[in-house]
């Protein structure tokens, strides 16, 4: 199988015949009478619901955003995230212990 997910399908044949399946999300097309392990990946399923999730999280963080402008605690508790956001970032990040 070819894998065209990072550049172009231009392994499909102009004016020939092809077979389209469909299986775990993935569109593949193989010529007409070709083995089916000689099908080309042509295109993957959208997650919708992902993306819609990532909005909403989107949302609430500036929600969140917006109400610590008028509120220490919320203001502080952001500063303490961003800070264990940058720390985790280096060689070696910090443990994290429940108190």
């Amino acid at each position: 199988m070819v894998d065209n997910r990072n550049g172009p399908k231009s392994n499909l044949k102009p004016g020939a015949t092809y077979v389209y399946e469909r299986a775990d999300g993935v569109t593949y097309a193989r010529e007409a009478g070709a083995h089916p392990g000689d099908r080309i990946a042509i295109g993957w399923d959208y997650d919708y619901k992902q993306k819609n999730e990532r909005t909403e999280r989107i949302k609430l963080w500036d929600n969140i955003h917006q109400a610590a402008k008028n509120n220490p605690a919320l203001q502080e508790a952001i500063e303490r995230v961003i800070i264990i956001y940058e720390l985790q970032k280096g060689e070696d990040p910090p443990g994290w212990y429940p108190v």
